[in-house]
């Protein structure tokens, strides 16, 4: 082959995508919620491409199983919503990994009730508890996070570290009996650009993901005419999302420098009914 033959063309490769290579080498992160679903498959996507992974779940037995499959990477048993949990964690990783560079949260839950019904008014305990883990837990992690993060010595851009959020079409379609998980999702997108803004002097970007209808744990309680009512309101694929497409954004907005303050809809598409 002219010009040096495959090794030639290796050393062109990596003159050519060297920073991006070099980092995704040397980035440390973690990943709450990630002993399943969403945040598995970011897990395990992100180990792939050679970073140094923490998980950060409160089901330990699953998240030390992944992590005894996946050499050089961190279990936590963490609960996002409690100070403490997650200061401990993040001082886990600092220690094991010398500090932080990428924060994804996925840990969120989710509950069916209706703003009022024939039992009554929503129970305030409930919508509190969804509020609690899906928005505050989200907002504690990465504030703690980036504190962690600008310790760090800017890169080439400037760059310090990347916060990705979890969301969801929800935030901006909820269904009926979705109020505590619609207002929850809808205040991570209302905190995006915010936080965006507050950390882009420390060269800390923070993006969120809005996911449609994915292919989790989740929908394997459903039953399946549901599953096939709710994925005719896909345009196209018309098909339940992956998680490792989920996974795949995630990289994507670690590696692009330019993306910052978005909320990206990953969805086919769809756009809810009422029900």
């Amino acid at each position: 082959m002219e010009g040096g033959g495959i090794s030639d063309i290796i050393r062109r490769l990596r003159r050519f995508f060297g920073e991006t290579i070099l980092k995704l080498e040397e980035t440390r992160a973690i990943v709450t919620g990630g002993a399943s679903g969403l945040g598995r498959a970011t897990v395990e996507n992100f180990h792939a491409a050679g970073m140094r992974v923490a998980v950060f779940d409160r089901d330990a037995e699953r998240g030390q199983d992944l992590c005894a499959q996946l050499p050089g990477s961190l279990f936590a048993r963490v609960d996002v919503s409690d100070e403490a949990s997650v200061a401990a964690g993040l001082a886990a990783v600092q220690q094991a990994f010398g500090g932080l560079d990428v924060c994804v949260s996925c840990a969120g839950i989710n509950v069916g009730i209706k703003t009022l019904s024939d039992e009554g008014p929503h129970p305030l305990a409930d919508f509190q508890r969804v509020i609690g883990i899906n928005l505050v837990g989200t907002f504690n992690v990465l504030r703690l996070a980036a504190e962690q993060m600008a310790k760090n010595e800017p890169d080439a851009n400037g760059e310090r570290g990347v916060i990705v959020n979890t969301a969801s079409v929800a935030a901006y379609e909820a269904q009926i009996g979705q109020v505590a998980y619609g207002a929850s999702k809808g205040g991570i997108v209302g905190m995006t650009l915010p936080v965006a803004r507050d950390l882009a002097k420390l060269g800390i970007r923070c993006n969120t993901i809005a996911p449609g209808l994915m292919n989790t744990p989740l929908f394997e309680k459903i039953p399946q005419k549901v599953v096939d009512r709710l994925v005719e309101m896909i345009q196209f694929p018309p098909r339940l999302g992956e998680p490792s497409e989920f996974a795949l954004l995630a990289r994507h907005i670690v590696e692009n420098p330019y993306l910052n303050g978005e909320t990206i809809r990953l969805d086919a598409g769809i756009r809810m009914q009422a029900r």
